[in-house]
């Protein structure tokens, strides 16, 4: 069995909060709990999360929208590419967090403990 680990972090590429979901699941699917009570300016993301009731939800919040438009959107979002470019800040921050081990490897039986790990590397990534 695997584990996603869909997350959201701040301007500074630091974990703000996640979630962990089975790893068939689509990314969307824990996109609502992700941003429940969570205050933001912008949200980037990559084409996966491209769905008219995220942008709406962005949109009554307030948000910018700064989401990778899937090819068969019919019409297409203005986004500001200059804003979309620092969203390598989450791929860095998944790639900082796969140089533990135990992480990477899921090595973890439960969901409480591989979650603890998780924090435990984001405190360490913070700390450097």
């Amino acid at each position: 069995m695997t584990t996603k680990i869909l997350a959201l972090t701040d301007a500074l590429g630091n974990l703000v909060k996640f979630i962990l979901m089975p790893g068939q699941r689509h990314d969307i699917s824990g996109v609502k709990e992700l941003i429940a009570d969570v205050r933001f300016d912008a949200l980037l993301a990559d084409k996966a999360f491209d769905a008219n009731w995220l942008i709406e939800e962005l949109n009554r919040r307030g948000a910018q929208v700064v989401i990778s438009q899937m090819p068969r959107r019919r019409s297409p979002l203005e986004i500001d590419l200059e804003v979309y470019k620092w969203r390598h800040l989450i791929e860095n921050f998944f790639g900082k967090l796969k140089e533990f081990k135990r992480i990477a490897m899921r090595s973890d039986k439960t969901d409480t403990s591989f979650s603890a790990v998780i924090y435990l590397a984001a405190a360490v990534i913070n700390s450097r």
